[in-house]
């Protein structure tokens, strides 16, 4: 068994192998789905679904599906449990954790001395589980797990994304990545679409007869949604864009457009990826059961996109609190960068005079 499991049916074994507890084992899922189905979530004083609380979606699936899982999303339960139990960043914290030998060399010049280790990094242990089902990404949609970028919108992401990947900050600060600037948080866990990154992965949701808040623990973003509300002009462009929502039935629908030019490029360590301001997000958020909401989104671009493509994954509750996001724009990695740019110039002058 190569842990992919086909379509349908989910989850059954082979009768011949298991006898009746095959049959245990197919019924679950479809318990467990009808019983989501039929629960109904709390209401607000003001009547609408109750979205309120502190939420996760901290998980080990990527965004992009890796390529050898091809064009298929669901995962059997046992390899979903076995890619839980082998996290990637436990070892790495562990790794991290050991003692550091005072006889190393230092590094060599030009080498990356690194950052901040392991120990700041919580990403979860929970592989994306929809509907029952575990999945090899967080896109669904198109089959291969993909961002479907036509031709003009890859060259937009691979030049973007050489621009916020370089040593620049020669030509100022301004070009320096947003998270680096304390500004939005890094990729795009602010949203939309809200993706998970390393930390900070929590958000708090608090609902008013007019609006929605979505409280971003990475940088202390604050998206607010108006309800049953008309977009903004194109020329004004927030970080995190312009969003207006509505419900269907217990579901929050939320259109997101108008985005600040300079979060096109949304890159962390967990995802890489071209939204352009003028894009259109739909998200969907719908409460499924007492600790789970299920999210999720479409964006659509007809010029950086061959077609819409979506994703879906849990936010589940969390007792943890949100803590205060301590970042601010102008921290000394700015002023070491152009300070390092300023004195590489004095010296190409030295240099150059002593030619001549």
């Amino acid at each position: 068994m190569n842990g992919i499991a086909t379509p349908k049916p989910r989850y059954c074994l082979s009768w011949k192998r298991l006898g009746g507890i095959a049959l245990g084992l197919c019924l679950l899922p479809a318990i467990s789905a009808a019983a989501e189905k039929h629960w109904q979530p709390p209401k607000t004083s003001f009547g609408h679904p109750d979205l309120q609380g502190t939420w996760t979606n901290a998980t080990v699936t990527m965004l992009e599906r890796p390529k050898q899982f091809g064009n298929q999303l669901v995962l059997t339960p046992e390899m979903g449990k076995r890619m839980e139990e082998n996290n990637p960043f436990a070892r790495m914290k562990e790794l991290d954790a050991r003692p550091t030998d005072p006889n190393a060399p230092p590094p060599e010049a030009g080498t990356n001395v690194g950052g901040y280790n392991a120990f700041w990094m919580d990403p979860g242990t929970r592989v994306v589980q929809v509907d029952g089902e575990y999945r090899t990404s967080i896109i669904t949609s198109p089959e291969d797990g993909q961002i479907p970028y036509t031709d003009e919108g890859r060259r937009e992401f691979v030049e973007g994304y050489a621009v916020r990947n370089s040593a620049i900050g020669r030509d100022g600060p301004e070009l320096r990545a947003l998270g680096e600037r304390c500004l939005v948080g890094f990729g795009s866990t602010g949203g939309p679409p809200m993706l998970p990154v390393l930390y900070n992965n929590h958000y708090q949701i608090v609902q008013t007869p007019e609006h929605v808040l979505i409280l971003v623990e990475m940088n202390h973003d604050a998206r607010i949604i108006r309800l049953n509300d008309e977009h903004r002009p194109p020329e004004m462009d927030p970080w995190l864009g312009d969003s207006v929502g509505h419900w269907e039935g217990n579901t929050l629908v939320v259109e997101t457009t108008n985005f600040h030019p300079l979060q096109e490029i949304r890159s962390a360590t967990r995802h890489r990826l071209y939204i352009p301001h003028d894009a259109v997000v739909t998200e969907r958020f719908t409460r499924v059961g007492p600790d789970q909401i299920k999210y999720e989104f479409t964006v659509e671009h007809d010029e950086a996109y061959t077609q819409a493509w979506s994703g879906a994954m849990p936010l589940y509750t969390t007792d943890k609190q949100i803590f205060e996001y301590a970042c601010h724009e102008g921290n000394y990695s700015l002023p070491g960068i152009l300070g390092g740019a300023r004195q590489e110039e004095r010296e190409a002058t030295q240099k150059a005079g002593s030619k001549n």
